[in-house]
């Protein structure tokens, strides 16, 4: 009896672990029987059982937090306004803001409009970014400047001096560390504006 109360416990717990990757250490043994009705212990199976290992920790990574953002405002301001006629051409012109913007953190930051640079069919639109003293903390703070130009369809490109700022929204434009080596690479370049 004792026999069949062994098996149908070893299916049972068979039967319990069949998703387990089990591999058995002892087999088993069951209780010897004396006729002067001594027993010795028996012993059920041992198993060692695996299951899927799991590694919980930390990850750094970039995710989109909203944070607060200066407010701006508008107001009424003198903007410089270039008329420009492009030689040896006949197509008509449109008023374009040549708007340059920054999102910085940490202090505040100014930024103009330095030079208009032409070339052939571009215009190369050179700002200065400067960092001033003035802290925001982890605020986000948007500076900018303007020009209005009137002219041909142009292609624009703006061109920075000065540290580019870790945001995401800065990398619509193209930052140098200094004009020298930039303006070494145009050829017949000529200045259509300068502050």
């Amino acid at each position: 009896m004792k026999k069949i109360i062994g098996i149908t416990g070893l299916a049972a717990i068979t039967l319990l672990v069949t998703s387990c990757d089990i591999s058995q250490k002892k087999e088993a043994e069951l209780p010897e029987i004396d006729v002067d009705v001594q027993t010795e212990a028996g012993q059920l199976p041992s198993f060692d059982v695996d299951w899927a290992e799991v590694n919980v920790g930390t990850r750094t990574k970039t995710v989109t937090i909203p944070k607060v953002v200066i407010v701006t405002e508008e107001e009424e301001i003198e903007v410089p306004y270039l008329d420009v006629d492009m030689p040896n051409t006949t197509a008509d012109k449109e008023e374009l803001n040549l708007v340059v913007e920054a999102e910085v953190t940490d202090n505040e930051h100014s930024i103009k409009i330095k030079e208009i640079i032409a070339t052939d069919d571009k215009l190369f639109v050179i700002s200065e970014l400067k960092e001033g003293s003035t802290a925001i903390g982890d605020q986000k703070m948007r500076v900018s400047d303007q020009v209005v130009l009137n002219a041909p369809d142009l292609n624009v490109k703006h061109i920075i001096v000065g540290e580019k700022p870790d945001r995401v929204f800065n990398d619509q434009y193209k930052y140098v560390e200094n004009l020298s080596s930039f303006k070494s690479d145009l050829e017949d370049a000529t200045v259509i504006y300068s502050k």
